[in-house]
């Protein structure tokens, strides 16, 4: 289905049949579910080289540092995946605009309460790795694509 260089000749009941094997409060338990295309053989061969491995793990090792900073009192919480809906209060806050994108998500893909929380701790981590103290509305919407399986 999501192939973009193959057809899909499946109808759309038989779709949302296949999708509805795995419950909405299952999908509300995986933070980040995204389709992933497969790789083009010119882009394996291709001497184009993406960003640096060092250069990933140098900003994931300061969001790490970042959280562990954020959490340090919080027995038991040591990442944003672990906050709870008190701590998301306190260090998931947006701005109008933010609440604005958040609000037309939440009206267009049907978001639980679940699926709401995870996008704000994905997109908490998300401007951790921008190195940003605020989550900005470009953080808030990478982490709604990240809900690819809430848009069906």
């Amino acid at each position: 289905l999501t192939d973009p260089g193959k057809l899909c000749r499946c109808s759309a009941r038989d779709i949302a049949r296949y999708r509805q094997k795995i419950s909405q409060p299952i999908l509300d338990r995986i933070d980040i579910h995204i389709d992933v295309p497969p790789a083009k053989y010119r882009d394996l061969a291709g001497q184009e080289d993406g960003e640096p491995s060092a250069a990933v793990r140098e900003r994931v090792t300061r969001a790490r540092e970042i959280q562990e900073r954020r959490f340090h009192k919080t027995r038991g919480v040591f990442a944003n995946s672990q906050m709870t809906v008190r701590q998301i209060k306190t260090h998931c806050r947006i701005d109008e605009k933010g609440h604005e994108l958040l609000r037309a998500a939440a009206l267009r893909l049907g978001l639980s309460a679940r699926s709401h929380s995870k996008i704000l701790k994905v997109a908490r981590t998300i401007a951790d790795l921008d190195g940003r103290d605020r989550i900005e509305p470009r953080h808030l919407a990478e982490a709604i694509q990240y809900r690819s399986l809430d848009h069906v």
